[in-house]
Order: C-alpha cells, then sequence, then structure tokens
C-alpha cells in the first residue's frame, strides 16, 4: 500500500489542509480537529482501503487505520505540510502546567528552523574567532559576507518565527510573516536616529518614553524588534484568533483578500501601540531594578542578572541593560553591569555537553555539537532554544549555574573595559590598562565553574532520556533493540492480562474495536488495576501515555492491549509503565498499572479491548467463561 496515495486522499476527503486544524495519532488512529466537520466525506473514508473505519468523538475527528497509523500519519503531515507532533498525548495544548503549555509552544514554534539556527549560530562563532586570531579584518570583504550570512538569520528571526507561531497557532503562516516585516521594516526602526521626537511620556519617570510618531493621534513607542522572540509570537497568537473572526464572517466572494487585509490592519498597528510599549516599559524597569541591585550588592545583582539573563533574552528585555551599559563606557570608561551575565553562555555549553554525551536521541545529538560550539563562543539562541528549553531541566541548570557565577563576578568586581565580544571573546575585554588581576581571574574561574557546574547537575539530574522518551541507558545507546520473531505464526495461546469481567468486543461504544476491524478478541471491564503480560514476547509498541501497548508473541501473534476508551486524552495521568518499548516480557510479567477509580471519576470506561491485530492468519476459539483472573486462559490461536 502507498502511504503517500492513502494520505492524499485521507487529506482530501477530511475537507482539504486549509480544512484541518491539527491532527495527531494515537496507537489505532488519526486524530483530526477539523474546522467544519460537515466539510469530510465520512462515508468516502469509511470504504477507502487502508481506512478500517472513521469515528467522531470529543470534537476529534478520528480516522481509525489500525497497526500502520504511525506511518500513515507521518505520510499525512508530509502531505499536508502539518505541524506534526508525535503523538495525541500532546493534541491538547491547554493541559499541563502553564511552565509546561509555555515550553511546547516555545519548542513548537522553534523545531522547524533549529537546523538552521545552529548553522548560522555556528558561523557567526567561527567568524569572530578569524576575526580574533588576525585572519580577518572586520573591515574586509570576507568577514562581511560571512558576518551576514551568519547574523541574518538572528536579525530577521522575528520573520521566520511569524511563519512558524502562525502555523502552531493555527493561522495563515505568511500573515505571519508579513507582521514581523513590518516590525523589522528599516523606516521604522531608523526613526529614531534621524530626529528629535515630537514629545515624550511619562517623563521624569523610569517608563520616560520618546514618541516620534502617532498613528491616528494615538503616540507609538517605537522599540528594536530585530533579534527579538515574544513579540512576534504574541503578535501570531493574536493575528490567528483575529484571522480566524473574520473568516467566518467575511463573505468567500471577498475572503481571500480581506480577511489577511484586515488582519494586518488590525494586528500591525496593535503590535507598534500595545505590545511595543509593554515591552519597552518592562526592559527599562528591568534596568532601574539591576541598577538598584547592584548598589544594594554586587553579589545579589550577580545572582538576579546571571541567573535570568536568558529568560529576559527571550523576552527580549535585555535591551533595557545595553543603555545603561553604554552610558557607563561613555562615562566612566568601564561598565560592571553587563560584566554580570558572562557565565551565562559557558553554563548553557556545559548543559548542551552533558546533553550531548548522555542523550540517546540521534536528533538531539546531531543538533548538539553545533549549538555547543555556538555557545562557547557566546551564541546561545540554538543551544537555548533546540536544547535546553525543550527538555526544561537542562535550561533551568543552566540559569542556576549562571546565577552561581554572576555572584562569583559580582564579588571580584568583574568589570568590561570595552563593549563587544561574546562568549569566549568576551574574555580580553575584562583585562583594565594595568593588566591582569582578580577581576579577570574571577570572570575565568566564573566561566569554568558555571560549565562544569551545569554539565554536571545535567549529565546526572537532567533526566534527558526520560524526556524524549528513550529510556535506554547511556551506555547502551548502540545496543541493537530486540527484534519479535518474524518467522511464519505457530499456534499461540493467550492469557488473560486482567482480573476482571469477559464481555464480548461488539458490546463496547467504540466502533473501530467493536466491528472488529482492528483485531479479533474480547473486552475486558478490569476489577483490578494491574495489566499482566498475555504472552512471552517483544513490547513492540508503548503508547507514551501508557495507556496502549502492543506484544509479539514468540510464536508471531500480534497482541493490542488498549486499557480504557479514550484514555488517551488523560495524557499518562493515573497510568505507570514497567517496562519499555523494545523490552523482552514473559507470559505473567506485569506490564502496566492504572489507578481505575480516578479513571473513571474522570468520565472515562476501563473497558479494555484485547486483541489479536494479525488474526487473519489464526483461527481464534475465545475463552467462554464470564469472570476470568490474570494468566487464565482467554484465547487460543490456530495458525492457518
Amino acid at each position: 500500500m502507498s502511504y503517500e496515495q492513502l494520505a492524499k486522499d485521507i487529506i482530501e476527503n477530511v475537507g482539504g489542509k486549509e480544512n484541518v486544524n491539527s491532527v495527531v495519532h494515537c496507537i489505532t488512529r488519526l486524530r483530526f480537529k477539523l474546522k467544519d466537520e460537515s466539510k469530510a466525506n465520512t462515508k468516502v473514508l469509511e470504504n477507502m482501503d487502508g481506512v478500517v473505519t472513521v469515528r467522531i468523538s470529543g470534537g476529534q475527528y478520528q480516522v481509525v487505520i489500525g497497526n500502520h497509523v504511525p506511518d500513515v500519519y507521518k505520510a499525512v503531515v508530509d502531505e499536508g505540510g502539518f505541524q506534526g507532533q508525535a503523538s495525541a498525548d500532546t493534541e491538547d495544548g491547554e493541559k499541563g502546567s502553564i511552565f509546561d503549555r509555555f515550553i511546547d509552544m516555545i519548542s513548537g514554534i522553534f523545531t522547524p528552523i533549529l537546523s538552521v539556527l545552529a548553522a548560522s549560530g555556528m558561523i557567526k562563532g567561527f567568524n569572530a574567532l578569524f576575526l580574533a586570531v588576525g585572519w580577518l579584518e572586520d573591515t574586509s570583504g570576507t568577514y562581511q559576507v560571512l558576518n551576514a550570512t551568519g547574523d541574518a538569520l538572528f536579525y530577521f528571526l522575528p520573520i521566520l518565527l511569524g511563519y512558524t507561531a502562525m502555523k502552531k497557532f493555527g493561522g495563515t503562516p505568511f500573515l505571519g510573516m508579513v507582521i514581523a516585516m513590518a516590525l523589522v521594516y528599516p523606516s521604522l526602526e531608523g526613526i529614531p536616529q534621524a530626529g528629535d521626537p515630537l514629545y515624550t511620556l511619562f517623563a521624569g519617570t523610569m517608563f520616560e518614553s520618546p514618541v516620534y510618531i502617532e498613528f491616528f493621534g494615538i503616540p507609538v513607542i517605537l522599540m528594536t524588534y530585530s533579534m527579538s522572540v515574544i513579540p512576534i509570537i504574541v503578535s501570531a497568537f493574536f493575528a490567528a484568533k483575529v484571522e480566524n473572526f473574520f473568516k467566518k464572517i467575511v463573505p468567500d466572494v471577498v475572503k481571500m483578500f480581506l480577511v489577511p487585509m484586515f488582519t494586518l490592519l488590525i494586528i500591525v498597528p496593535l503590535t507598534f501601540i500595545v505590545i511595543g510599549p509593554i515591552a519597552t516599559w518592562a526592559s527599562q524597569l528591568l534596568g532601574e531594578v539591576t541598577v538598584w541591585a547592584y548598589s544594594l550588592s554586587p553579589v545579589f545583582a550577580g545572582l538576579f542578572l546571571g541567573g535570568l539573563w536568558l529568560v529576559f533574552v527571550m523576552f527580549g528585555l535585555h535591551w533595557g541593560l545595553v543603555p545603561i551599559a553604554i552610558n557607563n563606557f561613555a562615562v566612566h570608561g568601564a561598565d560592571s553591569v553587563l560584566a554580570l551575565v558572562f557565565a551565562h553562555s559557558f553554563a548553557l555549553a556545559g548543559a548542551i555537553l552533558a546533553v550531548w554525551i548522555k542523550s540517546n536521541n540521534p536528533k538531539t545529538k546531531t543538533l548538539s555539537a553545533p549549538a555547543f560550539i555556538s555557545a562557547i563562543f557566546g551564541v546561545t539562541e540554538p543551544g537555548m532554544y533546540g536544547i535546553a528549553l525543550p527538555l526544561k531541566r537542562p535550561f533551568i541548570f543552566t540559569l542556576v549555574s549562571s546565577s552561581l557565577g554572576g555572584a562569583l563576578l559580582g564579588m571580584v568586581g568583574t568589570t568590561g573595559y570595552v563593549m563587544g565580544g561574546l562568549g569566549i571573546f568576551q574574555i580580553p575585554s575584562f583585562i583594565p590598562p594595568e593588566g591582569i588581576n582578580m577581576s579577570v581571574i574571577g570572570a575565568l574561574i566564573a566561566a569554568a565553574g558555571g560549565f562544569i557546574l551545569a554539565f554536571f547537575l545535567t549529565y546526572f539530574f537532567g533526566n534527558i532520556n526520560k524526556v524524549e522518551g528513550t529510556d535506554q541507558p547511556a551506555g547502551d545507546a548502540g545496543k541493537k533493540p530486540v527484534e519479535p520473531n518474524k518467522g511464519p505464526v505457530q499456534n499461540e495461546v493467550v492469557t488473560s492480562p486482567f482480573v476482571g469481567q469477559v464481555k464480548t468486543l461488539e458490546s463496547i461504544e467504540d466502533t473501530a474495536f467493536a466491528s472488529g476491524a482492528i483485531g479479533k478478541g474480547v473486552a475486558i471491564e478490569p476489577l483490578e488495576n494491574k495489566v499482566f503480560s498475555p504472552v512471552t514476547g517483544i513490547v513492540t509498541t508503548l503508547f507514551p501515555t501508557h495507556h496502549a501497548l502492543g506484544i509479539v508473541s514468540d510464536e508471531g501473534a500480534e497482541i493490542l492491549i488498549h486499557v480504557g476508551m479514550d484514555t488517551v486524552k488523560l495524557e499518562g495521568k493515573h497510568f505507570t509503565a514497567h517496562v519499555a518499548q523494545g523490552d523482552r516480557v514473559e507470559r505473567g510479567q506485569l506490564l502496566l498499572e492504572f489507578d481505575g477509580e480516578r479513571i473513571k471519576e474522570e468520565g472515562y470506561p476501563l473497558t479494555t479491548p484485547v486483541v489479536v491485530t494479525n488474526h487473519t492468519q489464526y483461527d481464534i476459539s475465545l475463552t467462554t467463561e464470564q469472570e476470568i483472573k490474570a494468566e487464565d486462559l482467554l484465547m487460543e490461536l490456530k495458525a492457518k
């Protein structure tokens, strides 16, 4: 079967890619969230070769595929250009803690550009190295071309994020790009340098803001959006909402151009008038707080600024400190404020190196190498967005290590005498006219200490492979996984995985299981909260939410156990796995535990299908018992 052709047919009959808000998959089915379910051709899909059935439930349009759903899902994502998610355990972005939802959002937005982000970071780093060792002059054409190559992505980062953020939020990606283009439009960015302000808002306060232009009489506070992240993401979030609103009310005949026009006319001014001032004032507030903290205690200021610098960069708040540093260089010939954040890139490099060594995920390892090099050279975006933030703990350990490094920098009074240079190239800027002193040595100790601390915290406590879903021990990373028997099927005895009451498949609510299309077998109403292996074999599928698993027995029988109905929506709550995908298990071995009462309290039936998915290769005899214990005979399979 051609999965590519099947994917095209499925997309066409769910109403086309423009009718799809999102698509994820569980262990047997594609789960679409459609804009208009009436546009889907359900009858055509149900009769399609490769589709078992269609089920509409819980706001999802579910296309049941069976065992091949991961392959079909990949083809659907590739064909439709959808934002891929590994599984339905992340299907509802509104669940989880605020921090988890924020990380999921940032990861989803940055994932499509990680490779080019890492490449740009390496080019910037090596170009800085060539300049530092004297191989290039900053006036040479070679340096300028390489600088443009490496720096272009970072300068115009909002444009790329406009695309990916709008895609993540369900809007038109090119609209997000145009919004971002307006934010970095050169003529607007150059206005503050071209003349005097019309007037100043909040003069004499920390929120003093010069106004150079107005929009229909409303003051516009200009700020630098190049290299910023959060402003365009916030704008894209609201743009997707506005666009979808106008799609509902604008007549189809003029929708193509009026919807984007109205969206741009609302969101771009809103960004300049509201988001810009908020970001500007937050930056100014940060600057005032930092100066106050330094006057109170340089050590405290180092803890505060060093620990949160990457967060400030993410939100664009760091711009509030740049004018303070520039003024300090102009007036005093030196600056101690920005020196406090020197350790942050080395702490990030240490965390990334630990991930590089410890991770079992090939993609993570591939991204870690350039991200590590970039971080050493002071370019933190590839490592922060591509490695540390998605894994969470490495990001937190980076902040902790950077904070302690900042405290040390404050304690020894490390001061910058030249503005410029990042990472290892910032070290010479700390050398005073009289020569190397304790503040320079302190900077080296802070950088090395931050690196080592972040490395060890991440290596030993980073939880790296659990987050990535690759629990295989690091020492076994290259070990070949156990493969199930691929030979002809043999007779098999399947025992009950539960203590419970036996029901027919036809009696359960889920039509995909009830019809027998996914597999032949029985349903069991569990009376105890443990799942035991019904055969000896290999766990070939363990869904991330641990609500379902597949086993291939040594005799070739393919067994699927799906605990409860629609329990994928619990996102792993109330389930505990005692095995991992690829493990060899013995008959009667404990596979899963679950909290049946809590699952039922949340409104999900516990009725569990236990089916043989390769049933066409067997004559199957089912138990006639209504009450059954774990390891009692459930099915006898005779090979045809």
